[in-house]
């Protein structure tokens, strides 16, 4: 981490500040013993779980005020893991997951940070069933959707750790690939609405796409 370039930013969110120290931008890159390369990423992608989207914005955002309860929750394809920082200030039993090899260095980086716990963290690979993470009663995520394909792949890892009854809900930011995964969860027996985020001032720009919430 200390050859990349960092920025350190706070997220407002009422009373409550979430600290993050993040890439500087997108165009970050640092994979000397080629650890990302090995794992499909290429030096293209490799930036993108390092700066916060609209997207994780909008998640957070919606899981705000959330009833969480006592549920066990996972957070997938994580990033910056705003959203499991967030759930973390708030005490909830939060479990982040992302397949990049650096994720889990900047989340007990940002959990220090904020002066919270560590968080419970598996690197996962959707493709393969070889995780310890177990069954969730919520799972989140946001931009998840990026690439062909990655409907059923989601799909399946949801189904793989969703308890009998379970809530799911992912920010999609309009990549043409939501209506897929949708069909493939109902298939799974869960009931799916697509709901518009109303008040996004926070973000700069309009956000295009939808929450999608799943129940079962």
């Amino acid at each position: 981490m200390t050859k990349l370039r960092l920025c350190y930013q706070t997220v407002e969110f009422g009373k409550t500040d979430i600290h993050l120290c993040t890439l500087r931008n997108a165009q970050e890159f640092h994979d000397p013993v080629d650890i990302a390369k090995e794992l499909g990423i290429s030096s293209a992608t490799w930036p993108l779980f390092g700066v916060i989207w609209p997207s994780s914005l909008v998640l957070a955002h919606f899981i705000l005020d959330y009833d969480t309860g006592s549920k066990r929750i996972l957070e997938i394809g994580c990033g910056m893991a705003l959203s499991s920082l967030l759930l973390n200030k708030q005490c909830a039993d939060i479990t982040a997951t992302d397949y990049h090899p650096e994720a889990q260095k900047f989340l007990n980086r940002n959990a220090l940070l904020n002066g919270d716990k560590a968080i419970a963290f598996e690197q996962a690979d959707w493709a393969h069933k070889s995780d310890s993470l177990g069954l969730f009663d919520l799972i989140v995520g946001s931009d998840v959707l990026y690439e062909d394909g990655h409907d059923e792949l989601l799909a399946c890892f949801i189904e793989e750790h969703s308890k009998p009854s379970c809530e799911v809900v992912i920010v999609d930011p309009g990549r043409g690939r939501k209506n897929k995964l949708s069909a493939r969860l109902v298939n799974f027996g869960f009931t799916s609405s697509h709901i518009k985020p109303i008040h996004t001032d926070y973000l700069t720009k309009e956000f295009k796409g939808h929450i999608l919430k799943f129940d079962r």
